[in-house]
């Protein structure tokens, strides 16, 4: 497991900027979807009032026209996750630039209302998107990780940042709690001196003069 910092985050989003992988990478980084959910997505999925998107499908790894997609594995891995307003703008955007490109290459294009496809349209292969992300790290002069590795760097970032472990095991589709203490459990002792002082701080008494009511009658 591999994890990039903050830092090297804002170096990617950086080196991915105004190439056709922009959003479908900003979207890793926040969401923490598997490569294989990210390339199942559907325009249908999101809810747009809610800003929201529902996880239902994943890209099989060996696809053939026309079965592409497979459900999840787990009950849990079906999820409806929150989307930032900044994800929201990049979608909007996305979806733009998508309809600008449909329309230039007309009837070369293959309608599957997916929000990361191949430049015709059909899902993007893993491979495809594999050297895509390796060659803009690689031209960035970034730390070598897999793609996979986007999904424990979100899963990180909010465990660092105080989101409680119930909400990151929900949002990343684990079956249980205990599969996101086993993988990430070890991110979560760097956080046990500031809940410390937190709580020490929390229940530390301080000392109140009290004043003393007299009962005589004046």
């Amino acid at each position: 497991m591999e994890i990039y910092s903050e830092f090297e985050i804002t170096q990617l989003l950086m080196a991915v900027k105004g190439t056709n992988i922009e959003t479908l990478i900003h979207f890793a980084v926040t969401t923490g979807l598997r490569q294989s959910e990210l390339l199942g997505l559907q325009w249908s999925d999101i809810n747009w009032d809610r800003k929201t998107i529902f996880i239902k499908r994943q890209l099989m790894r060996k696809f053939k026209k026309p079965d592409y997609f497979v459900s999840p594995k787990t009950r849990s891995g079906k999820r409806t996750i929150s989307l930032g307003e900044n994800t929201i703008q990049k979608l909007q955007e996305h979806y733009r630039i998508q309809l600008i490109h449909k329309k230039k290459i007309d009837t070369r294009w293959q309608e599957n209302n997916l929000i990361f496809p191949s430049a015709v349209g059909t899902p993007m292969s893993q491979r495809n998107l594999y050297k895509k992300f390796k060659a803009v790290i690689h031209q960035a002069g970034m730390r070598n990780i897999r793609f996979h590795d986007l999904r424990h760097t979100a899963a990180s970032l909010m465990l660092n940042h105080g989101i409680p472990v119930l909400i990151v095991a929900k949002r990343l589709g684990h079956s249980k709690v205990s599969v996101t203490l086993d993988t990430y459990g070890h991110l979560l002792p760097g956080m046990e001196q500031e809940t410390t002082n937190f709580i020490d701080g929390l229940i530390t008494p301080i000392e109140v003069k009290l004043h003393t009511i007299s009962t005589r009658t004046p």
